[in-house]
């Protein structure tokens, strides 16, 4: 065979790729708890569906003009299968140089890497399994010169927030470009424990601050997840996290230009949950469980929860109706009353914004008293994030039904609706609406008549219950200042007529709106 020396030469070059760093690195990324890039692909794809592309780049050692080993590029890339659709992978080979990246005449992995740019080309999502520190002080020595910011861009990664679905998986300690590249996503996850992100390492915060810290306290998953945000969920391991990212993916469309997918479960639309009758308490002040409610309403066992851990007073939840991917924002009584802060104003942005570009109609069930109040509340901006909220729904152009459960009060209420739109607000029977609640807001309005009152506290009572009786749902109904109120059995059926005639509208309107994608 003329080729056969060649065709030997492809294989033998493929063993040392496989072989990644070495078996003495390899054992040390399983020491940390941690697999391969390798062995994450093979663990998250469907089976043999993985095609390398690269995975002959790297640095070959040659003897008498004869290759005799290989150190691979640490990044390893290519084309898979996720439940029989096509997606772009790739990820940092953390047992190669950590990872860093390897300057090649194209950029491999990484911002603006083939991966990147085989899902914009392709319109395929793209999975980053990120594992690296990025650059590194001593490419200057390797070019002869340091780089300008921006050389190597964010460019692609930019352009795809408006194409595909990005999903992030942050798998070990990651900075620099690999970071940046992670909050670049539609959604991202990390490992509990194994796995930390941050704009720069405890050594150089170390160098800059004097600060002694821990990888983990400065970017685990009780920061990243909980406190910032950063990164939107977290897994208890890396078998976990892969299955998350097959989940999420399966409530996306391939790109902006289809639907998503419809997966009916055999549920019925119009099924009834008596439980639905009994779980909001008389009591206006108790709280009650709303993702109880979620589960009721949605399709059994479809609710997937985005940043569960953050922003707490606010449930962002993918779910389906009758099959039909739907986006649920819940407000949650047993947080602050579901008052809305700036986390949950973020929140809300950032997943109202992630629904709009991928067409999937929003649901919001409505229990928020009004936006945070109080010193540290101002101080962080809670009234500059909370318009921003009005605003994003406002900029909404998929289907919105609103569901009033009990309270909407005042500008955070304004967030819940589509104004410019069909605007179809219902309500349960115990829902209440108005620029402020009676309690607190009887007492600023008629401070002087109860303060005057030979008995204040009684007064300020029978002023709240007379206007209670002015802000009855059925009143506002008589004047079709709400469209509907609906036993709370009927919500299922009621939204499931609702969200499948909306499919002909979201089937036209693909394509129409320019859009911008989703702000990180």
């Amino acid at each position: 065979m003329a080729w056969e020396k060649s065709v030997e030469e492809i294989r033998r070059r493929r063993e040392w790729a496989a072989a990644q760093g070495g078996a003495r690195n390899v054992a040390r990324q399983h020491d940390a708890g941690r697999l391969t890039v390798r062995e994450r692909i093979v663990g998250l794809v469907d089976d043999n569906s993985f095609q390398e592309v690269g995975g002959l780049t790297g640095a070959v050692i040659y003897e008498n003009g004869v290759a005799v080993d290989a150190t691979p590029a640490p990044y390893v890339c290519g084309l898979a299968n996720i439940d029989g659709r096509p997606v772009a992978v790739g990820g940092e080979d953390f047992t190669v140089r950590g990872g860093t990246t390897a300057s090649l005449d194209k950029r491999k992995g990484g911002q603006g890497g083939f991966s990147e740019d085989l899902a914009y080309e392709y319109k395929i999502p793209l999975v980053n399994l990120i594992d690296g520190a990025g650059g590194s002080v001593t490419s200057s020595k390797r070019r002869g010169h340091a780089v300008f910011p921006g050389i190597d861009s964010f460019d692609r990664s930019v352009e795809l927030l408006a194409e595909v679905p990005v999903v992030s998986a942050v798998l070990g300690s990651a900075a620099g470009g690999p970071a940046g590249r992670a909050i670049l996503s539609h959604w991202s996850v990390m490992v509990e424990k194994t796995s930390q992100v941050f704009a720069a390492g405890p050594p150089v915060v170390h160098r800059s601050l004097g600060q002694e810290i821990t990888k983990e306290d400065l970017g685990g998953v009780p920061v990243a997840v909980g406190a910032a945000g950063t990164i939107d969920n977290a897994a208890p391991d890396e078998a976990t996290c892969f299955a998350m990212i097959r989940r999420y993916l399966s409530y996306m469309p391939q790109n902006v230009h289809e639907l998503p997918p419809r997966h009916t479960t055999g549920d019925a639309a119009d099924r009834i949950e008596e439980k639905l009758l009994n779980i909001v308490p008389e009591e206006r002040r108790r709280p009650y469980n709303m993702r109880q409610i979620i589960e009721l309403i949605f399709d059994q066992g479809s609710a997937f929860e985005i940043q569960p851990d953050y922003g707490k007073a606010l449930i962002t939840s993918l779910a389906r109706l009758d099959g039909h991917v739907v986006g649920v924002v819940a407000n949650n009584p047993m947080v602050y009353g579901g008052a809305m802060d700036v986390g949950e104003s973020n929140k809300q942005c950032h997943f109202i914004e992630l629904c709009d570009t991928f067409h999937i109609p929003l649901i919001f069930l409505v229990d928020v008293p009004g936006f945070m109040v109080g010193e540290q509340a101002e101080r962080a901006g809670v009234l500059r994030a909370g318009m921003r909220a009005v605003y994003v729904a406002s900029q909404a152009s998929v289907p919105v039904v609103t569901v009033v459960i009990r309270k909407c009060y005042g500008m955070a209420g304004m967030a819940t609706c589509h104004q410019a739109g069909l605007n179809l607000r219902l309500a349960w029977p115990s829902a209440e609406w108005g620029s402020l609640p009676v309690e607190g807001g009887v007492a600023v309005a008629y401070r002087r008549e109860i303060e005057q009152a030979a008995d204040p506290k009684a007064r300020e009572a029978e002023l709240e219950a007379e206007l209670r009786e002015y802000g009855s749902p059925f009143r506002t109904a008589e004047a079709f200042g709400v469209e509907d109120i609906i036993d709370p059995r009927e919500t299922r059926a009621y939204l499931c007529r609702f969200i499948n005639a909306a499919q002909g509208r979201l089937k036209t309107d693909q394509g129409l709106k320019p859009r911008a994608g989703v702000r990180p």
